[in-house]
């Protein structure tokens, strides 16, 4: 089976999902065309992203000419189909900031997708993300081509159903996937009920082959770290008071990640005078991320909003604690007193104790709250399994286009 995934920015620091998902779809003997719009403008540093972006197609590059000729080629070839596919496209931007001139743009992709996908025999289409990628894909099936799927993932798309247009996505691709009940439930709202049956959960996976059984915690005072973008969705300010309300417990944490919150938060260290115990490190590769995260104690992530963090799986795998927030899918992962612990978003007294109380917690009591967290993501996570189930809804979907349904 043949499928293209319709990526806008791929590959990114923060999309090993996709990657992981990529490769457990090709173990299944899937072909896997990977087209993006565009190539990211943040560094790589793991070789996996850089043979990654090997592989991608980026549509922007094909250069003027080569977009003339698809957009030509469609306008020619199924004018009926084009100029629907040009309505289409104006009553996304009607309702989009982004306008409708960027939606011709995305029409001209389209165009040039559809080509693309054409000359490569491609039977199904998934995108990730319910923004542009998904609109890319659902005017290229207006233009003729295959159907199409789509990942959405929030908290972004749940912020902006309308402008969007959310719903008309999903009404036409063939299904659409949440990777939470949580999320599941955000999208049928917006479904008449007799649609919902077409909105799916695939959780994103671990690589259960890349996390052994892992080793002890260290030695010495409490080890915390971070992983994610810095962002306002992500919550990492609120950690500078909580950092300064333990003030008796040794602690040290580490944040891996970078974005536009860099500068506000390296001035609240310095304000706060945390600079000893506070570190920023910017993004890492995988082995580097796994390796911070056997040297610490528990992921803390005090995120605003979420879908469901690959971050707390990994850390979950990893054999280590996590303390979150209980928001949108992170608590159908982490169980309060089993996994982890779960504070109210926004709250740094809470996060506090809930750093204090593994502070004050035997080794054993900590490791027991590891193991737990990693048998429960290994049952729930991997992701040759979550790649299985997709793979059976692609499948699914061709199969009912072939004949008619």
């Amino acid at each position: 089976m043949k499928v293209a995934y319709i990526l806008n920015t791929y590959p990114q620091p923060s999309q090993s999902f996709i990657r992981r998902e990529l490769k457990g779809l090709e173990r299944l003997g899937l072909s896997v065309e990977r087209i993006a719009m565009r190539r990211g403008d943040v560094p790589l540093k793991d070789p996996q992203d850089r043979a990654e972006q090997g592989r991608t197609r980026y549509v922007l590059e094909a250069g003027k000419g080569a977009l003339l000729m698809s957009l030509l080629a469609a306008m020619l070839g199924r004018p009926g189909a084009f100029f629907a596919a040009l309505k289409g496209a104006l009553e996304l931007g009607r309702v989009s900031p982004a306008g409708r001139l960027r939606h011709l743009v995305y029409l001209v992709e389209a165009c040039h997708v559809l080509r693309l996908a054409t000359a490569a025999g491609v039977e199904h289409m998934h995108a990730h993300f319910g923004t542009n990628a998904a609109a890319v894909a659902m005017l290229v099936r207006m233009l003729g081509g295959p159907g199409y799927s789509f990942t959405v993932h929030g908290p972004e798309e749940f912020d902006a159903v309308h402008s969007l247009s959310l719903a008309r996505k999903m009404e036409r691709a063939a299904f659409t996937v949440a990777v939470s009940s949580y999320g599941r439930s955000q999208l049928c709202r917006w479904l008449p009920h007799d649609a919902w049956d077409r909105v799916k959960v695939v959780h994103c996976g671990i690589d259960p082959e890349a996390f052994p059984e892992p080793g002890p915690m260290p030695e010495g005072g409490l080890r915390l770290v971070n992983i994610g973008r810095l962002s306002e969705q992500k919550g990492q300010l609120i950690l500078m008071p909580v950092m300064e309300r333990v003030d008796g417990v040794d602690v040290h944490l580490t944040l891996i990640g970078d974005g536009e919150l860099r500068g506000a938060l390296e001035a609240e260290i310095s304000a706060r005078g945390l600079g000893d115990e506070v570190t920023l490190v910017g993004w890492q590769t995988e082995e580097e991320v796994r390796a911070a995260l056997a040297g610490c104690h528990a992921l803390v992530l005090p995120s605003f909003a979420e879908g469901l963090p690959m971050v707390i799986m990994e850390a979950m795998a990893a054999g280590r604690p996590v303390i979150a927030t209980y928001v949108a899918g992170i608590p159908e992962l982490v169980q309060q007193g089993v996994t982890g612990w779960l504070v109210p978003a926004g709250d740094d007294a809470a996060l506090a104790e809930a750093v204090e109380a593994l502070a004050a917690m035997p080794a054993e009591a900590r490791a027991e709250l590891g193991r737990a967290g990693r048998a429960r993501v290994l049952e729930r996570h991997d992701m040759y399994r979550e790649a299985e189930k997709l793979a059976g809804y692609f499948r699914a979907a061709v199969g009912q286009e072939q004949f008619g349904g």
